[in-house]
């Protein structure tokens, strides 16, 4: 089997401390052979932020576990710094993770959750006290020193978590899922602290969600995974307008799949994003595809249409300030040229 290597060059001279190789790796369970991670190599440099995305059960939260080390590894190995810690206990390895349950102790203070590490650690008093208010100041939440995680709300409680994870000054930080359990508007102001801190401290982050509006917004590299498999990596911006294959193209957006050109029996397929299919009444200047409107639904900027046409139902939109198009109207979408992206055959 050909093994391909991604790789992230975000910050790539005189590799500072935190690069992250993973070569190989492969995780099966059970008797059946069956491989919930297979053949995963990845080159990360330091500082970057790699999301690792992908639709329930496609490895993702394996692969991020095995990096920890609470999962062993079939076959493969894992390297900070050019060193393998594929046997390296998890309580020895150079990270920190920041879990989607927070997993704070409940009868410990806050200050105490945040510099447990430290004193399992048997870091000495006068640094843990100096370490711990400093990550305490760094996620604003110094107000909350001596309160305990019942009387937090899950924002607070996330920082908290967030800072325990940071007081370890580790090479890498992991994130499993850490925003799944906050209301929408919280996660929003929380992937943007999050972010904000990384790049400040500018240390390498491995983080994992099926969201792909965090891994947009948040990430440098974007990991798409499929039954165990790397489907593609690249920059948000790549993967999104550039996608390698049908299913990341449909797991990141709306993608309408057309013949290439929208040409009855052109040869290969093209996508093109709900976004780029504008649609209107009357026949616009320009390439445009005639249908009738199927079903539109309002969502504040935008209103979006399904327009079933000879090329099949597909997805558009318009700006929400516009009238409303009612269902069964004869449409055009307008598009470029340019916003088609051919398929890979």
């Amino acid at each position: 089997m050909t093994t391909t290597t991604w790789t992230a060059s975000v910050r790539s001279a005189d590799r500072a401390p935190g690069a992250l190789d993973i070569v190989g790796l492969s995780k099966s369970y059970g008797g059946s052979g069956r491989r919930a991670v297979e053949d995963f190599t990845l080159s990360v440099e330091p500082g970057t932020f790699v999301t690792l995305l992908g639709p329930s059960g496609c490895g993702k939260t394996t692969t991020l576990r095995m990096i920890a080390g609470f999962e062993t590894p079939t076959e493969g190995d894992i390297r900070v710094d050019s060193a393998s810690i594929v046997r390296v206990p998890p309580n020895r390895r150079p990270m920190s993770m920041v879990f989607q349950s927070y997993a704070l102790f409940p009868h410990l203070s806050v200050t105490d959750n945040v510099g447990f590490g430290l004193t399992a650690k048997h870091a000495p008093k006068a640094d843990r006290r100096t370490r711990v208010a400093e990550a305490l100041q760094l996620m604003g939440i110094e107000e909350y020193a001596q309160r305990f995680p019942h009387e937090l709300s899950g924002g607070q409680q996330q920082r908290v978590a967030l800072a325990r994870a940071l007081v370890m000054e580790p090479s890498i930080l992991l994130f499993d899922e850490p925003l799944s359990n906050l209301d929408a508007r919280l996660r929003v102001r929380m992937r943007e602290e999050i972010r904000s801190i990384q790049q400040r401290l500018r240390i390498t982050s491995v983080f994992v969600t099926h969201d792909q509006s965090e891994a947009m917004t948040m990430s440098d590299l974007v990991v798409v995974m499929r039954e165990g498999r790397i489907e593609q990596v690249g920059t948000p911006e790549e993967v999104y307008h550039r996608p390698a294959t049908e299913f990341v193209a449909s797991f990141l957006g709306t993608a309408n799949f057309v013949p290439r050109g929208f040409r009855a029996g052109a040869s290969g397929r093209a996508m093109i994003r709900s976004e780029n299919l504008h649609v209107v009444l009357g026949k616009p200047t320009g390439t445009a595809v005639a249908g009738t409107v199927a079903a539109a639904a309002f969502d504040g900027a935008v209103t979006r249409y399904t327009v079933d046409t000879a090329f099949g139902l597909l997805n558009g939109q318009a700006d929400g300030d516009e009238p409303l198009i009612p269902v069964g109207s004869a449409v055009h979408c307008a598009y470029r040229t340019a916003d088609l992206w051919d398929m890979a055959e």
